[in-house]
Parts: structure tokens; C-alpha cells; sequence
């Protein structure tokens, strides 16, 4: 471990957060509506009013993360408050048992619902942490409303109040998503957190979702983690859908898993999700033009996807993290040597010093989508500096020899 190189890197780091931080404070809070608008091209400008839910709840959990571990700024808690607020006031359906909307236009009104429960999860996890900060009693019932709502509709124990059904026709087929066990292990690990009254249930949960990880999704066999499987966990290799691979949301899987894991001091799990890290990394790094590819077929076989072979910036970001635990959990040199050679990358490729945050969207080549965005109805102030101040505690504990 070379320390300058470390201390340099957490310099870099603390500054590119500060530069993110200010570019969505800067351009992307509606002062006139209330919460933020995530379609900003590369100066920050608005090329879309709509406004994402996603990113309203992603945003309000992002300000308020800041808060916990840097402490309160005022800007910080007003940005988190008013993406909370505009969600509550706007982004949900009353009458479709409180299910949320996907989108909605800049004053609020509602344009598309989608059947699944992510932004019923980013507005739990806005709400725990606005709580853990402030101590505000509703905004904890809030979360731990929609946390159930989410358990139930993962697990069907109710029938989806929206009305939508499943994706494909269920006398036909049907199954299991990757991301519906691994999104709530991290929105259980927000709340337990912050709401320590409940722990006992949170770990309860917490089991059940990385049991139903190495049942139903991971493929030793196969060298990877499926995204979509039969309700048996059975892999479906018959059509492209059944083999796709998303190596970033695999390596984001494993950092939950690891993250889990240290908290139940549980060595196997540990091992397990690094594996799951190298299959992802080892499948996925493009070793020709750098960077880790979007998607990929588990069999070798042409994925359909048309972005299959693009550069975003989350998986990036997931790298980043996963490699620096590891590597601070094991002090396995392989690691440090994944999250070096990541960061080179992005700072080369994503990284904006001219303007602030990071571009979105880069060809197989490294070079951004033109014309360039910062942001978009999936991207917004999340990934990039969850992964800035995750990174910068790890390598301060690395510093201090923790």
C-alpha cells in the first residue's frame, strides 16, 4: 500500500464530490416546484422538465447521507427536504394503495406507472435517512410503510393495487429478478441503520434477501449471477432475456452482500460475494478499450440489448466501491490494483473538471454520447457521490490503519 498514492487519491476524491455536489445544487433544484431535475446536458443546462421519481428519492437520500456523515448544512437538508416533500405532495398514486409514479411533469402531475417497486424504495430509503438526521417521526413512518409495501409486493402477498400485472403473461411465463432481493437488502441496510427500534426484523430480512441471491441467481456453473431466472431458480438459456448479464449490478450486488456480511461478521457470505465480484469483473471488463461493458449474454451469444457494449457511469461507480472493500476487508493487492485501474479510467473518460459531475453515457470507445449529458430520467446525484463518500471513509480507514 503506498500511503502518498492513497492520500492522493482520497484528495482527488473529497474534490470531485464537492464538484458534484455543487453542480446538482447549482442546476438542478427546482426553487419554483420543489425537488430536482436530474435531465441536465454537460453545463448543467435543462434539456427535459420531466421529472424522474426515481430521482426525487435517490436525490432526498443522497443530501440527507451527506448530512449524516459529514454533518448538517443547511443547503444539504433543504435539497433532501424538498425532493421529500414534492414525492409526498406529487409522486403518489392514492388511489392505487399509495403505489408511486415513475415520472411526473415539473409541477407534479403524474405521466407514467410502472409495476415495479423502485420508487416506492428510493422514497423508504429518502424518508429513513431524513429521519436518521432529524429525528422527524413521520418521515420514519413513511419509510417504514412503504418497506412493507415493498416486502409485500416482492413476495406477492398482495396483488399490485396498480393493476399492471407482471411483464410477461404468467400462464406463459414467469420469475424471479435479481433486483428485486438485492435492492431491498440495501434499502434494509438504510433502515436498520436509522431506525434501530426494528433491527430484529431488518436482519430477519436482510437473510431472507441474500438467501434468495445465492439460491435463485448465482450460477457457479455458469461463472455469474442472473438477472432473470424461473421461479425455481432455474436458468432459462433458451432465450436472450434468460442469459443476459449485467456485470454492474453484480459487482453493485456484491458490495451489498460484503457490507452485510461484516456486519454479521459472516466470513463465508464474504467469500461467496468477492466470487461474485471476480465472475463479474473477469466477464465484463472490456480488456480492449477499458471499461466495464453493459451488458453481456452468460453463454458468449449476441445480447439484444442495443447499449450492450456502452460504458455507463454506475457500474463504474460499483467497481470503485467493491474493489476498495474488498481490498480493505482482505489486503488482496488484486483489488487495490481493479480499483486503481477503474479509477484511471474514469477519471480519463467520465470525469468533467471543466464543468462538475461525471458524463453518463460513453461508446465502447470511452468517448461520451454526443451531445453530452450529465444526467437523465436514471441519472442523477446518487451513484457517483455514494460512491465519492464511500470511497473516502474506506480510504480513510485504510490511512488509519483500520
Amino acid at each position: 500500500m503506498d500511503r502518498k498514492k492513497l492520500q492522493d487519491t482520497q484528495a482527488w476524491v473529497r474534490s470531485e464530490l464537492e464538484r458534484s455536489v455543487q453542480f446538482w445544487l447549482k442546476n438542478g433544484m427546482d426553487h419554483q416546484h420543489g425537488g430536482v431535475y436530474t435531465c441536465l446536458d454537460r453545463k448543467g443546462e435543462i434539456y427535459s422538465t420531466d421529472k424522474s421519481v426515481w430521482m426525487q428519492g435517490r436525490c432526498g437520500w443522497t443530501f440527507a447521507y451527506l448530512c449524516h456523515v459529514y454533518g448538517v448544512k443547511q443547503e444539504w437538508l433543504d435539497a433532501s427536504k424538498s425532493c421529500i416533500d414534492f414525492m409526498e405532495k406529487y409522486c403518489i398514486n392514492r388511489e392505487a394503495g399509495d403505489r408511486m409514479y415513475f415520472t411526473v411533469t415539473e409541477d407534479g402531475k403524474p405521466l407514467r406507472q410502472r409495476r415495479y417497486c423502485f420508487s416506492e424504495g428510493f422514497y423508504c430509503m429518502a424518508n429513513a435517512e431524513y429521519y436518521g438526521v432529524t429525528g422527524d417521526k413521520e418521515c420514519l413512518m413513511r419509510a417504514r410503510k412503504a418497506y412493507e409495501l415493498i416486502w409485500q409486493l416482492n413476495n406477492g402477498l398482495i396483488k399490485d393495487p396498480t393493476g399492471l400485472g407482471p411483464k410477461t403473461i404468467p400462464e406463459t411465463r414467469t420469475g424471479r429478478a435479481l433486483a428485486d432481493p438485492m435492492i431491498y437488502l440495501n434499502i434494509t441496510a438504510v433502515m436498520r441503520r436509522c431506525d434501530s427500534e426494528q433491527r430484529e426484523l431488518y436482519d430477519a430480512r436482510a437473510k431472507e434477501c441474500a438467501e434468495a441471491i445465492f439460491k435463485y441467481h448465482r450460477k457457479p456453473e455458469l461463472h455469474c449471477t442472473l438477472e432473470s431466472v424461473d421461479m425455481d431458480g432455474n436458468p432459462e438459456l433458451w432465450y436472450t432475456a434468460g442469459r443476459v448479464v449485467n456485470p454492474g449490478h453484480d459487482i453493485e450486488c456484491s458490495w451489498f452482500l460484503m457490507e452485510d456480511a461484516n456486519r454479521k461478521g459472516d466470513k463465508k457470505q464474504h467469500e461467496v460475494a468477492v466470487k461474485i465480484f471476480d465472475q463479474a469483473i473477469e466477464a465484463g471488463w472490456d480488456y480492449e478499450y477499458g471499461g466495464l461493458l453493459y451488458f453481456i449474454d452468460c453463454l458468449g451469444r449476441p445480447p439484444e440489448a442495443y447499449e450492450h457494449d456502452m460504458k455507463l457511469w454506475w457500474p463504474h461507480d460499483e467497481i470503485l466501491i467493491a474493489s476498495l472493500m474488498i481490498y480493505r476487508d482482505t489486503g488482496d493487492e488484486k483489488y487495490l490494483t481493479w480499483f486503481e485501474r477503474t479509477l484511471d479510467y474514469c477519471k480519463e473518460h467520465f470525469s468533467d473538471p471543466e464543468y462538475g459531475d461525471w458524463y453518463g453515457y460513453l461508446r465502447r470507445d470511452g468517448k461520451p454520447t454526443m451531445p453530452a449529458c450529465k444526467g437523465s430520467t436514471f441519472k442523477g446525484p446518487f451513484h457517483l457521490p455514494r460512491m465519492l463518500v464511500m470511497c473516502d471513509q474506506m480510504l480513510g480507514q485504510l490511512l488509519a490503519g483500520q
